[in-house]
């Protein structure tokens, strides 16, 4: 078996083997605390009185802490003599006293273990010892470290760790491999590491494990392994009941690998171990360690973090000393030559990724959005025939599919954005965009230029290898002595095989003659990962003759000598090598030169071809002389129509014209001895008629009503799925639609066609080689849509009315040749006609009267038809409209002898264009504006330079628009500002701080930059910036500066990250900005939950029907989960639960009792966890009990009897109370209370009065009517009084103890009070003890004993589980002893 170290002293599954140098190790007895999650080792089987072995009150609990803050650990122990507590971490020391400080707390007797300013290197799991002279007692808590801010220290080490050179972490796996022993095997002896991997894999995987491990028999092995199946199936009996859905180790794209299977335990006590290669690991069950357990229900998933390449090997999960899964974990030695790039595309356009890798993979992981991708229609996944580049096309984008896209090979990962751009153009009314046909992305460099110059490396590096293989055998050779030739492996050989065709059926069996010692040998051979090993065997000793059969051998990679050179083999031997794999031994031969001969040094490549398409199978060999033959589907091919053999050189060629399907095939090239084989795989997807797909092509048009005929041929293998979209919506057979279907052409009729039904119509073909794609588009003419408004009134003055307006919407399909216009003058009811104008939406009426308003109609004329009519409103010509007021002048520019400004112009014109504008200044603290330009000369643009000015006065502006009409009123004033020459930026700001954070609110401080002169000048105000840690832009907090050197950024999303920056600016521009060190989380400092109502009752009764209510309110940071639990099950769907900033309430409308149990809330956040307990009683008032019934057992006392009351079954809480009425009194006395069977003895009953008795049934919520007894007692007669003297006789009273009334089984609940009698006689007057277990109990102040005449009673103060037990009374005299025993037990 694989060997394993094991730990036998395991406090809990997961933990490694702990080395206690205080604790030595003793051999005790394990037993599990009453606290979860705590082991007691006991030294000594008896323990003395009075003694006991440590144990925790209170265990250490697990911490999730900021970094920074103080870490306390808090620990109760008890136990006698008092235990030693001491501490100890899994990783690293605890000497540093600073760091962890020991302390104890002499108020609450609690053990503390402080680390002030708790830094990550800190987070590990932690071990609390209390130990004494009689046992000890150990837990496990586990410290988590929240690292606060980004550390660019630490990311650069990371940086730098994951930057490693791949070819020196392949010298460093070649030295590891070198410095590696394995075990040798004897000859037929089988790895054991092969039957731990075979043992847990799936029958299809038998045959590239056997061939990894050089298994040749099968069915030796198959025998062998049902044996060993047997046999670990009879181990894992012993621990596991069940155990299935056995799911090997793989990789994810998250960096991390994991495995999983389902087991169920027979006791789930047994302890799980994991080993990697036989070597233990710890793992964790909370993901905080580098191998990880997460148990779901029955099923066990492993995980592994990190991964990094010492990571491979051999996993194995044992419970207690017995294996039950096994599997190989192997890493790909590959990298990303070229990566993944950004993409930016636009809305409805595809979008490509690729990437180059340094060694060829099948088939790569590509995850989007950390969510992985599959090929299909969305996504199209695809490799080159090298294997090396490798794609992903994201078909048809949208908004939806921007986000972070990922491309894993092995441990190997890269990462880049897509980004896609929102398309601006309008869709057509009611339709969907078209999609585009356009590609965006893509590597920027030529991949196949270097996947070729990649490929030709590996060529290279795998020739040297065969080089030094050759080399290495030459001097071999050279310094073996001549009886002595090297053996034949698996990678090289010394007898040439006879070539293609040879008969082989000469060959007889021989014998071998003994042997001579032979020196060492050195063997060189090719290894799985493509390192040359030189191998230094032993000599054998052959002391017997062997028959063995020769015959041809025919591996890849063959050396061997000519033919003139070697003596014809006598003998060939099979034996096995260190890797059990079978050997051929040829004959001796003389100390020559070996030509290695024939090499192939490209074999065949997979080839691809379309149906009708050429295609072409290449290899080439180092030698020109050779020849060789061709074999498809093992059968010898030759030059036929269709195929052209050829040879170039040291290249052949077989060239297939015209593929088809029967040429598809595994195919073979043969030479010498040597072979390589490739497959070729003939596709006919559908394909499409240029010309065919040329008239497809073309736009169809028709007019409204028509029908439209789309017709396409094809060809491909059958089936065939025809599909038609129109506009990116597929069309069904409908009313207006017909699609028709055949095997090698479709078509489309639409029938009745609308306007707005133009659009792209597309035909989608699709068989299991491919899909194809043809596009054509539909056009569907009518006439125009009216024209749009309104319209805008360009000019309206007393001589003319210019307008303008829009182009109607929808022009049918032709262009607008002409605008008919009419007239109307408001107030009259004809229109006059203006007639057509030019296809330009503008006229310009000049046949208009001062003051009049007019009225116009608008028609737009195509060559499909005229337009219904746009009516404009009314429109007055030649009145005074002046226009708006411009906006406030924009200071451009500053100097000391100019000023630059800009305006805007007003939004409202009065009706007529804007002919200019007039500026006008005034300097601060006057009150007097001057003009800048003369009034009979307007500023005809919308910017001036005013030049008279004075350096260093400052100034403020306004502008005043001039129409057809007159000006306008002036402007706002502009901002002052100084006639100077520009001011320099300011500086970065100084001292930037948080000061404090909320969920959604975080307050910042800084100081001010300094001033520099020539450099940077003062600020005149503050900008703050935001970034979300997943955005790329900065969000500005102020849109203007603000004066302050503090802020307070609102509107955060809670527990967001963001970065933060401040910059300063002036009127020089703005400053370089200020960021933050590390990021700042959207959250209040963590706060543990707390309750915060302390009055809040843990017990509360209410009536049924009535409303249950109950409010907690608690404070914690981060906002924490709120679950409610009935009873340790989460609350059913009746009851509401409402949580709020602070508080959560459940709510029962209408109460039942099914509604009665514990309500628990449990509130908790990375800090931590609380919990609060309510019950809830939910009852009514209780029915009255049965009859009652009398009985005299013992004179003096009447047991007074009743049936139950129909509530005792579904109200735990009910119980009994018993009241008297004698005759000689007037009132009701209580007897007994809380009797909670249904019989009571009542003493003291008086002979000769009369009694009666009333039995009331009581709970929580009441008390109910009574049942009454019948009278009991006959008053007697008095009779005449004589006196008759007895003759008295000597008579002994004395009796041994008897029980008259024996004690009966009670079941009580838990903190009620119990009652347990009997009745006894006896003379003299009996001695009464109780006992409980055999311990007395008569001194023991929680019970009250009582013995009235004869009745003996037990009261249990505060029923609780230590009153369970056996329950004795022992009545003792000088006649006797009598001895009554019952059990006591108690419900919950």
């Amino acid at each position: 078996m694989w060997k394993k170290s094991k730990i036998t002293d395991q406090t809990a599954n997961g933990q490694g083997p702990e080395q206690d140098m205080i604790h030595k190790k003793r051999a005790g007895i394990k037993r599990k605390s009453k606290v979860p999650g705590v082991m007691i080792t006991q030294y000594v089987e008896e323990l003395p009185e009075g003694k006991s072995t440590p144990d925790f009150l209170r265990k250490p609990i697990a911490l999730t802490i900021q970094e920074g803050k103080l870490a306390v650990f808090k620990a109760r122990v008890s136990g006698d003599p008092k235990p030693e507590v001491t501490w100890r971490r899994a990783k690293g020391d605890m000497s540093n006293m600073e760091k962890f400080q020991n302390k104890f707390d002499e108020a609450t007797g609690e053990y503390h273990l402080e680390m002030p300013k708790v830094t990550c290197e800190e987070a590990d799991t932690y071990k609390c010892y209390a130990s004494n002279e009689y046992g000890k007692a150990v837990c496990t808590v586990i410290l988590n470290v929240i690292e606060v801010g980004f550390k660019k220290k630490k990311a650069m080490e990371e940086m730098d760790a994951s930057s490693t050179d791949p070819t020196e972490f392949r010298k460093l796996l070649r030295k590891r491999a070198k410095g590696e022993k394995k075990e040798e095997k004897n000859d037929g002896e089988i790895d054991e590491r092969f039957w731990e991997i075979i043992m847990s894999a799936d029958r299809k995987d038998y045959e590239h494990i056997c061939a990894e491990y050089g298994v040749k028999d099968f069915r030796v092995m198959l025998k062998k392994l049902n044996e060993k199946k047997e046999e670990r199936e009879v181990e894992q009996a012993k621990y596991v009941e069940y155990l299935s859905n056995l799911k090997h180790i793989d990789l994810k794209g998250d960096g991390s690998a994991s495995f999983e299977f389902e087991m169920e335990l027979k006791d789930p006590t047994s302890r799980v171990f994991l080993y990697k290669d036989g070597v233990m690991l710890p793992f964790s069950d909370e993901m905080a360690m580098k191998h990880n357990l997460k148990t779901v229900g029955k099923k066990l998933i492993f995980t592994v973090k990190d991964l990094l390449p010492e990571d491979a090997g051999l996993y194995q999960v044992d419970v207690e000393e017995v294996n039950v899964f096994s599997t190989d974990f192997k890493i790909p030695c590959v990298d990303f030559i070229v990566k993944i790039q950004e993409v930016k595309a636009k809305e409805r356009e595809d979008a490509l990724f690729e990437c180059v890798l340094s060694h060829p993979i099948a088939k790569i992981k590509w995850t989007g959005k950390n969510s992985p991708l599959e090929h299909g229609d969305k996504y199209s996944i695809s490799a080159s025939g090298d294997k090396l580049i490798h794609r992903l096309l994201i078909k048809d984008c949208m908004q939806l599919d921007k986000g972070i896209y990922s491309a894993s090979a092995g441990i190997k990962s890269c990462s880049a954005w897509l980004m896609v751009e929102a398309d601006t153009e309008p869709a057509p009314t009611g339709k969907k965009k078209a999609r585009k046909t356009t590609q965006a992305g893509g590597a920027g460099v030529n991949l196949e230029k270097v996947a070729e110059e990649q490929q030709g490396k590996l060529q290279k590096e795998k020739e040297e290898r065969i080089e030094a293989i050759i080399k290495a055998k030459e001097e071999q050779q050279a310094t073996m002595p001549e009886n002595v030739v090297e053996e034949k492996t698996d990678d090289s050989a010394l007898v040439k095989d006879p070539p293609v065709g040879r008969d082989t059926s000469k060959d007889k069996q021989t014998e071998i003659p003994p042997k001579k010692q032979e020196p060492p040998v050195v063997k060189s051979s090719i290894s799985d990962g493509g390192q040359l090993k030189l191998v230094k065997e032993e000599p054998k000793v052959d002391e017997s003759p062997k028959p063995v059969k020769t015959s041809p051998v025919v591996p890849t990679n063959v050396i061997a000598p000519p033919k003139s050179d070697l003596p014809e083999p006598d003998t060939q031997a099979s034996e096995d090598d260190n890797s059990g794999r079978k050997r051929n031994t040829g004959p001796l031969v003389s100390d020559k030169v070996i030509d290695p001969g024939v090499q192939f040094v490209s074999g065949l490549s997979d080839v691809t071809a379309l149906m009708g398409q050429p295609a072409e199978l290449l290899c080439k060999v180092n030698s020109e002389i050779c020849e060789g033959a061709w074999f498809r589907d093992g059968k010898k091919i030759s030059t036929e129509d269709g195929l052209t053999i050829s040879k170039d050189g040291s290249t052949h060629k077989l060239l297939i014209n015209s593929c088809q399907e029967e040429h598809s095939g595994k195919y073979r090239f043969e030479a010498d001895g040597r072979k390589t084989e490739a497959m070729l795989n003939v596709k006919d997807p559908p394909r499409f008629d240029q010309d065919d797909l040329d008239a497809f092509s073309k736009p169809v048009t028709v007019k409204v009503g028509q029908n439209a005929i789309f017709k396409l041929p094809f060809v491909g293998c059958e089936p065939m799925k025809i599909q038609w979209y129109r506009d990116g919506e597929e069309l069904l057979d409908e009313n207006n639609v017909k699609i028709e279907k055949s095997t090698s052409q479709s078509r489309l009729l639409l029938s009745k066609c609308q306007r707005k039904e133009t659009g792209e119509i597309k035909i989608r073909l699709k068989n299991e080689h491919g899909t194809l794609e043809a596009v054509s588009k539909l056009i569907v003419l009518d006439k125009p849509t009216p024209p749009q408004g309104p319209v805008e009134v360009v000019e309206s003055s007393a001589v003319c009315i210019d307008i303008k307006w829009r182009s109607p919407k929808d022009n049918g399909g032709r262009p607008v040749k002409n605008y008919l216009l009419e007239r109307q003058q408001v107030g009259r009811n004809t229109w006059k006609k203006i007639g057509e104008i030019p296809g330009v939406p503008t006229y310009k009426d000049t046949d208009v009267d001062h003051g009049r308003k007019y009225c116009y109609r608008i028609r737009a004329v195509t060559e499909e038809g005229i337009s219904e009519m746009m009516e404009t409103d009314d429109i007055q010509a030649g009145t005074l409209a002046f226009p708006g007021v411009p906006a406030p002048p924009t200071v451009v520019s500053a100097s000391n002898t100019c000023i630059n400004l800009t305006w805007t112009a007003p939004s409202n014109t009065g009706g007529s264009r804007i002919v200019g504008y007039n500026l006008e200044k005034r300097k601060k603290g006057s009150n007097l504006w001057s003009n800048v330009n003369p009034n009979e000369e307007p500023i005809q643009e919308k910017k001036y330079v005013v030049k008279d000015v004075a350096a260093g006065m400052e100034y403020e502006f306004r502008v005043t628009a001039i129409n057809v009409s007159g000006p306008g009123e002036p402007s706002n004033p502009s901002e002052f500002v100084f006639a100077r020459d520009p001011k320099k930026p300011p500086g970065k700001v100084e001292d930037l701080k948080v000061t404090d954070t909320s969920y959604t609110t975080l307050s910042l401080s800084w100081t001010k930059p300094r001033e520099e002169k020539g450099v940077q000048d003062d600020p005149k105000g503050y900008y703050v910036e935001v970034r979300q840690a997943e955005s790329l832009e900065w969000a500005r907090c102020n849109v203007t500066p603000i004066l302050l050197t503090s802020f307070t950024v609102k509107g955060l999303k809670a527990l967001s990250m963001y970065w933060i920056r401040v910059i300063a600016t002036n009127e020089g521009g703005d400053g370089v900005p200020q960021d933050l060190d590390n990021y700042v989380l959207a959250m209040p400092p963590p706060v543990r939950p707390r309750f915060t109502n302390n009055k809040v009752k843990s017990f509360m009764v209410v009536r049924a029907g009535n409303t249950v209510r109950i409010t907690i309110n608690f404070e914690a940071s981060p906002w924490p989960e709120v679950d409610w639990l009935k009873d340790n099950v989460p609350v059913t769907k009746r009851v509401t639960i409402s949580n709020s900033d602070g508080s959560s309430q459940i709510l029962i409308p209408s109460s039942e009792r099914s509604d009665s149990g514990v309500y628990t809330i449990v509130v908790k956040n990375l800090v931590g966890q609380e919990t609060f307990s309510v019950e809830v009683r939910v009852t009514d008032d209780p029915k009255p009990p049965g009859p009652v019934e009398l009985e005299e057992s013992v004179p003096g006392t009447v047991t007074v009897i009743w049936e139950s009351s129909p509530d005792e079954k579904r109200d735990d809480h009910l119980h009994y109370t018993v009241s008297k009425l004698e005759s000689t009194k007037n009132t009701w006395s209580s007897v007994a209370d809380r009797v909670f069977n249904n019989k009571y003895t009542v003493c003291n009953i008086m002979p000769g009065r009369e009694y009666h008795f009333r039995v009331y049934a009581k709970n929580d919520m009441g008390m109910s009517a009574p049942s009454e007894s019948p009278t009991w007692g006959i008053e007697r007669r008095k009779e005449r009084f004589v006196v008759n003297m007895p003759i008295y006789k000597t008579c002994d009273l004395r009796s041994p103890p008897a029980f008259l009334v024996p004690l009966k089984q009670h079941n009580a609940p838990k903190g009620y009070e119990c009652y347990i009698s009997c009745a006894v006689k006896g003379d003299p007057k009996p001695r009464i003890t109780w006992y409980r277990n055999n311990v007395s109990l008569n001194t023991n102040t929680n019970y009250y004993i009582s013995n009235i005449c004869g009745v003996c009673s037990l009261l249990i103060l505060h029923v609780g589980p230590k009153d369970v037990g056996e329950y004795t009374i022992i009545a003792e005299n000088a006649m006797g002893r009598a001895e009554c025993s019952t059990k006591f037990s108690v419900r919950e």
